[in-house]
């Protein structure tokens, strides 16, 4: 027998409070870093560029392009008319 059994219960003492910190740090919420949209105006959340609004935009690529966004009236009868 190396350690004393005073030792042993320091030793068992300590692994039980390193647990708990440990399992309670699990649980933390955790910090996350955003961006200011003031200082990033093209970029929306998660960095995508803002597309909620749109005003119309054409560009050589089609792909690219943006048609004219509904508004919410015709978007309501759209979706009277769908059934949903």
């Amino acid at each position: 027998r190396l350690l004393s059994p005073h030792t042993h219960l320091i030793m068992f003492k300590l692994a039980v409070v390193a647990a708990l910190v440990a399992s309670a740090s699990a649980f933390a919420p955790v910090s996350q870093f955003s961006r200011s949209t003031a200082i990033f105006q093209d970029l929306g959340a998660g960095g995508m560029a803002d597309t909620r609004d749109p005003e119309e935009y054409k560009d050589e690529d089609p792909r690219k392009s943006i048609s004219a966004a509904p508004s919410f009236e015709e978007y309501l009868k759209q979706r009277e008319a769908e059934g949903n």
